[in-house]
């Protein structure tokens, strides 16, 4: 009888997993190449994942991780500029896996289907990245703001996707217009209100009736 294997630490599965798709694309490895890189059996895989798709899901969660670690650094400042610095932190955190990352995007394009999976592990974590920026990720009013950053989000991956510069100069700078947009439908939706806005002065009253009509002045 053979002894059970351990799971395989995520920072190596992850490395194993983003290194395959670089290399064989999303649909073109299977778990036991997955299981035999990251250093462990397909039953141990097996407990750690109970599905390829979970690799992606568990991934966004290590993602989050990473960029909650940090929240403090986004307390202050205004909260565009708290969502800017998150977002970033968030970039960050995919440097290490940028080839696989970029070849999976190319494959998403392709697949419809995981594509729309994939939604709602977008908002999941676009929900924590406005919890991140302290700014309220609840209510109808929540809703609406995670479906906006997910749109900004969207718009500076595809930046980030041709952005071989070492400072990520060009996507911060799409990141920064992304939130100019988002900033300006917020404001007529009203979601960037913090308190409601003051009540209007009452009326003043009406002059006086003169007691007799002024004379017209003819120029």
């Amino acid at each position: 009888m053979t002894e059970a294997s351990s799971p395989p630490d995520e920072t190596r599965l992850n490395d194993a997993l983003w290194s395959l798709v670089a290399e064989q694309g999303w649909h073109g490895f299977a778990m036991a190449e997955l299981a035999e890189r990251a250093g462990t059996t397909l039953e141990a895989l097996r407990e750690m994942v109970p599905t390829k798709f979970a690799l992606l899901c568990r991934h966004a969660r290590a993602v989050d991780r990473a960029v909650l670690a940090d929240s403090a650094l986004s307390t202050g400042g205004a909260p565009r500029d708290r969502l800017f610095d998150t977002l970033m932190r968030r970039i960050d955190a995919l440097q290490p896996h940028r080839e696989g990352l970029l070849r999976f995007g190319r494959d998403m394009r392709r697949d419809p289907a995981l594509s729309l999976a994939l939604a709602p592990v977008l908002a999941g974590s676009m929900q924590w990245m406005l919890e991140a920026a302290r700014i309220e990720a609840g209510g109808l009013q929540g809703l609406l703001r995670v479906k906006g950053l997910s749109a900004v989000w969207i718009a500076t991956l595809r930046a980030w996707e041709q952005d071989d510069s070492q400072d990520l100069g060009p996507t911060m700078a799409a990141l920064d217009r992304a939130l100019d947009k988002a900033e300006r439908v917020a404001r007529m939706l009203r979601l960037d209100a913090a308190e409601p806005p003051p009540a209007s002065p009452p009326p003043a009253p009406p002059p006086p009736a003169p007691s007799a009509p002024a004379p017209e002045i003819v120029t």
